[in-house]
């Protein structure tokens, strides 16, 4: 009988809660190759929220290869994946571009996180252990040294993270973690030079208290109304933007 190994792989929110099973050594490369194209979505993905690629730019497999100092293999993985996500456009016979940010969609996603982030804080209250809510506490202790609002952007991330994890649903996590994504995506083209992110890291703060007393209505109404604020600061930001004389 064949025995099969479980690897926890730490680091990763997405992974936290499952196992991967490995059958003898036969699988070692895949795993090998899984790892890698992890590597290479998180970080282009990483590129594509922080516009280091911005809507509209080309991706060159290539370039990327040399870039990322990775095989062509992980990074066609992930290209793929984030093309599942809507981060990356494929045109037949021209290539793969970043995707554009359409506002017209800004609703899709505010309704699609303000039913899911409040659920998984009401499953995180009722799941949660110590440890989740030691860990959102140091990550929230983070915000007496940030400088500036990329690190209480981080910062925030994390406070949402940690609540995924300890929903204890990893569908629920992916799928959060995508729409983030894209939430931090808008965040960085409309908001990241003018938006005080001091007010959503207090937010998370009350929201751990809630947490960790296991306040499951408190702790999704608490959710909603962080989602709306974030919500509300974007469609601002855009209004202003498409408003001013020097848009287009």
């Amino acid at each position: 009988m064949q025995m099969v190994r479980h690897v926890r792989v730490a680091g990763n929110p997405r992974f936290d809660n499952a196992s991967i099973g490995i059958h003898g050594g036969a699988v070692a490369t895949a795993m090998t190759e899984l790892s890698l194209s992890e590597q290479a979505y998180g970080q282009l993905r990483r590129m594509i929220v922080r516009l280091d690629f911005a809507p509209g730019d080309v991706l060159r497999e290539e370039a990327l290869q040399e870039t990322l100092g990775m095989s062509r293999t992980p990074i066609r993985e992930a290209l793929q994946r984030l093309a599942r996500e809507h981060f990356v456009t494929v045109i037949p016979r021209r290539g793969m571009f970043v995707s554009g940010i359409d506002v017209s969609e800004l609703s899709m996603l505010f309704e699609t996180r303000s039913v899911l982030e409040p659920y998984a804080a009401r499953l995180a209250a009722a799941r949660g252990t110590d440890e989740h809510w030691a860990a959102m506490a140091t990550a929230l202790d983070a915000a007496d040294s940030a400088i500036g609002n990329l690190d209480l952007m981080e910062i925030d991330r994390r406070g949402h993270e940690i609540m995924w994890e300890a929903a204890g649903n990893r569908f629920l996590v992916d799928t959060l973690d995508m729409l983030y994504a894209q939430s931090d995506r808008l965040w960085h083209l409309y908001l990241a030079d003018v938006a005080d992110m001091q007010h959503a890291v207090d937010e998370h703060a009350e929201l751990m208290d809630v947490l960790r007393a296991g306040d499951g209505e408190r702790a999704g109404e608490l959710m909603d109304e962080h989602i709306r604020a974030f919500d509300a600061e974007i469609r601002t930001a855009v209004t202003e933007r498409l408003a001013s004389p020097l848009a287009g």
